[in-house]
């Protein structure tokens, strides 16, 4: 037992701490007081379930550890009798406000701590980079990547979203029903960023993250259930629909496998029937948005057998549909890509063209990376090199930058 403890412990730690971070956060009422009361909770376990054993609840023990360190906490700083009130204000604030949903089995902190950091009386700059840090742990230079800031800049957006909780006593509750469509959009928002950094994290050596996806896929299976709204469901195909595709999307090595490259036998059926069910039901609403129509995308692609029994007529007016919803450069990269499979790479390059000339997706290494291709299914080789060696430039992912140096090893090749 105490040779595998580490290990165990490191395992609860990985899949339970941000849970019991949630939780200690609504018993405390405090971002900081939870952090340090969930690590020494975590610290406390070394030590005593060497002795005692590991608990039948890992999770519920390390809540109770600690709440009870930030109650010892408090006493030595003079504070307990300051915090012992607000700390049963909160669970009795906590327990009414879910009393009424007590039925329908939504008892989740992480789920409460998201609409928590998406109040709407918090700026809404603040607001998903709040959550990323707080719900999802990613760490703030992560998340400074991500909205192409400096981390400084984010750790003062963090910080100002903590104090505007505390400051304004912005409850850690799940909004009423009347309360939740005008909450839900910025929660599909933070719950989508989530998945994406968990599919294709922004750096680092891996191309997924398996934990973050996963979490995401969790909330968004919890939201249908609170909310069955068609968008929430479109959210929640869509991230089953891409979660599929995970274990053909990389080499045993972790280099990158492009979609029609890959492997079609790997694609998760069960997670591809259950996204084509959803987004069905979201689709037959006639009140579906942006999420529902990339998910039908996805479904469209999960639907070929073959890369080469893609329809991608059908792909390129889903497309259409989207930018007409949500006109975006990266909507029309995509729409780009889709156009070259349809009319030949020509039609695709004068598309991505027009977007890189006008200043767009400039800083974007996937546009570069995609412009490269279609020139070099053209032949334009000295074109293809040189975007190939711009998408370099800007990717940070170590086996996309991999990917693209092979692309340009195999260009030096030929050449001598």
């Amino acid at each position: 037992m105490s040779h595998d403890l580490p290990a165990i412990i490191d395992s609860i730690y990985r899949a339970e701490s941000r849970r019991v971070f949630a939780t200690l956060v609504r018993l405390l009422g405090d971002f900081d007081a939870a952090e340090e009361a969930m690590h020494e909770a975590f610290a406390s376990a070394v030590e005593q379930w060497a002795a005692d054993g590991i608990p039948d609840n890992p999770r519920a023990w390390l809540v109770s550890a600690g709440r009870f360190k930030a109650i010892d906490a408090a006493r030595r700083k003079g504070r307990f009798q300051e915090l012992q009130p607000e700390i049963a204000g909160r669970i009795d604030q906590v327990a009414s406000s879910n009393a009424a949903k007590a039925g329908e089995d939504i008892e989740d902190d992480r789920l409460r701590l998201i609409f928590t950091c998406c109040h709407p009386a918090i700026d809404p700059s603040i607001q998903l980079p709040l959550t990323l840090r707080e719900v999802c742990d990613l760490t703030t230079e992560e998340i400074a990547r991500a909205f192409l800031a400096s981390t400084s800049t984010m750790a003062q957006r963090i910080v100002r979203g903590k104090a505007k909780i505390r400051d304004a006593g912005i409850p850690f509750v799940i909004p009423t029903a009347e309360e939740l469509p005008d909450r839900i959009e910025s929660v599909l928002t933070v719950i989508y960023l989530v998945f994406n950094e968990g599919y294709s994290a922004t750096s680092g050596e891996s191309v997924t993250r398996s934990d973050l996806s996963g979490e995401a896929i969790r909330l968004g299976r919890l939201l249908v259930e609170l909310l069955p709204e068609p968008e929430v469901m479109g959210l929640l195909a869509l991230m089953l629909l891409q979660e599929s595709r995970r274990s053909a999307r990389t080499t045993a090595d972790g280099d990158v496998i492009l979609l029609e490259e890959q492997d079609r036998e790997l694609w998760n059926q069960g997670l591809i029937q259950e996204g084509q069910a959803l987004v069905e039901r979201a689709l037959s609403t006639r009140r579906f948005g942006v999420y529902s129509v990339q998910a039908a995308i996805a479904a469209m692609h999960a639907s070929a057998r073959q890369a080469s029994q893609t329809d991608w007529r059908q792909i390129v007016a889903l497309y259409d549909a989207l930018l007409t919803i949500n006109p975006s450069p990266v909507v029309e990269l995509n729409r780009a890509v889709a156009v070259a499979m349809c009319d030949g790479p020509e039609a695709g390059l004068v598309l991505i063209d027009a977007i890189l000339n006008r200043g767009d997706l400039k800083e974007y290494h996937l546009a570069h990376a995609a412009r490269a291709d279609l020139c070099r299914r053209l032949g334009r080789t000295e074109e293809a090199r040189a975007a190939y060696e711009d998408a370099l430039a800007l990717a940070r992912q170590e086996p996309e930058r991999r990917f693209l140096q092979n692309r340009l090893a195999q260009f030096q090749m030929r050449k001598s």
